[in-house]
């Protein structure tokens, strides 16, 4: 399995001295891969920290105990419930940890989106805004180096405009609040974990596509694909990744932008 990443300190923050407050970490199992990204709120003095205690938290707890990939469906969507649970509370241990009394947790506020990749099986959790896509094995034939095309799903949507205020991990009943969820597919061939910085680089709206604002927006193909393309064939080296996050297209959100991604050979 391939495993990259990268991070990018937005240009409104560069603008302002501020650093960047996102964060990325993955752990490579062999037969499974552990990513999680996190986004620290704008504005909190130490939100940066919360990100990077969120990604540490989320992929400490997600390494034990995964379920086989021959496991039934209640097995994945149960366990990680129970993780999601655990990651929210130590978390706010940690954050806690940190911080001296009286505890103010909203400086370390961040948001997480964490997933578990063992074909077929992927499971997600996440808490805010950050959002994640699946590529599977196309049906439609083959690409010019012999290996099946792909196609991307927006699986774990960022929230819709108007949605209420974000919540973070930090956030009163946070856990309550956290999204989890299995997702089989025979065919998966990645997984791709984003910040909210990098929604307009990264999905299309509906438009594009000629469907009705209601459909939402749709992940680009010509991101999410041309991406596993590049990587498969620099054997994972992250660094266009990184050219990509720091183009002028990016440029134009002003946010920090962070991806990381899971692939398979894609074959």
């Amino acid at each position: 399995m391939i495993v990259a990443g990268a991070a990018v300190q937005g240009t409104a923050h560069l603008a302002r001295g501020q650093g960047c407050q996102d964060a990325f970490k993955a752990v490579d199992l062999g037969p499974a891969a552990v990513l999680a990204v996190a986004d620290g709120a704008g504005g909190r003095e130490r939100s940066a920290l919360g990100a990077h205690i969120a990604v540490d938290a989320a992929c400490r707890v997600l390494s034990e105990d995964i379920p086989e990939a021959a496991d039934a469906p209640e097995t994945w969507t149960g366990w990680i419930a129970a993780a999601g649970a655990r990651v929210a509370g130590d978390c706010l241990r940690a954050v806690e940890g940190v911080l001296a009394a009286p505890v103010d947790a909203g400086a370390l506020a961040a948001t997480l989106a964490a997933a578990v990749v063992r074909p077929p099986w992927v499971a997600f959790l996440s808490v805010g805004d950050c959002f994640g896509t699946v590529l599977t094995h196309g049906t439609g034939g083959t690409g010019a180096d012999g290996r099946a095309a792909e196609r991307c799903h927006l699986v774990l949507p960022p929230p819709p405009p108007g949605a209420p205020e974000t919540v973070f991990l930090t956030s009163p009943g946070a856990a309550l609040r956290l999204r989890s969820f299995a997702l089989w597919e025979p065919q998966l061939s990645g997984v791709v974990l984003a910040t909210d910085g990098c929604a307009s680089l990264t999905l299309d709206h509906p438009s594009v596509h000629g469907l009705p604002p209601e459909a939402g927006p749709l992940p680009a193909e010509r991101f999410f694909c041309g991406l596993a393309a590049t990587l498969r064939g620099n054997g994972g080296d992250a660094a266009p990744l990184r050219a990509l996050l720091s183009g002028p297209d990016a440029a134009r959100t002003g946010d920090d932008l962070t991806v990381l991604c899971a692939l398979t050979d894609g074959r």
